[in-house]
């Protein structure tokens, strides 16, 4: 045979082989397809359930967060109520002794008429103490003038040696606890 019969291929084998070959290559390309796709879905799925965590995760701390949030509140409630319950816990504490020393005095017996009123003006420095320690300060108003902000006029005098305006007379008292007005003094005011 010559060489040229041997370098012939007959046509149909070399059709069917490329027949082959192409569906090889379209089978893998058909696989390679189905893995990309396959690996697409994978990363898809991934991120769904990170973002499924990360949704759970956030709602998980949200909910922590509204537990803390009503502890405090209801914390938060108790110390006032017990704040209001037990505000004056001070001042009863430092009154006692004068009530103590009040009972003493009622039950002592004897006429010794100068030693109980010696005693009632021990108990009442005793109580005046108690209460300016607790922040009551006398609103000064003999000799003042007149201020409505914490004095309380009831009445007039004509007095010709005082001031017009100028307190004559304290009919009753006035307090302040620290900067607070709890009673106006009640006054008489020079008018002429």
């Amino acid at each position: 045979m010559s060489e040229d019969k041997k370098k012939q291929i007959p046509i149909e084998d070399s059709v069917d082989e490329a027949e082959e070959v192409k569906a090889e290559e379209a089978e893998e390309k058909a696989e390679g397809e189905a893995a990309e796709e396959a690996e697409k879905e994978d990363k898809e799925n991934k991120a769904e359930e990170e973002a499924k965590k990360a949704e759970e995760a956030e709602s998980e701390r949200y909910m922590r967060l509204m537990a803390e949030f009503q502890n405090f509140k209801k914390r938060a409630a108790r110390e006032k109520s017990d704040i209001h319950a037990y505000a004056n816990e001070k001042i009863v504490g430092e009154l006692l002794p004068v009530l103590d020393n009040f009972e003493r005095a009622l039950d002592a017996e004897g006429g010794d008429l100068e030693a109980y009123a010696k005693g009632m003006q021990l108990i009442f420095e005793q109580l005046k103490t108690a209460l300016e320690n607790a922040g009551l300060e006398e609103i000064k108003a003999m000799d003042e003038t007149f201020d409505p902000n914490v004095h309380n006029a009831v009445m007039t005098d004509n007095l010709e040696d005082k001031e017009d305006g100028t307190i004559t007379k304290v009919l009753q008292k006035g307090y302040k606890l620290k900067d607070k007005v709890i009673r106006p003094s009640m006054v008489a005011v020079n008018k002429k």
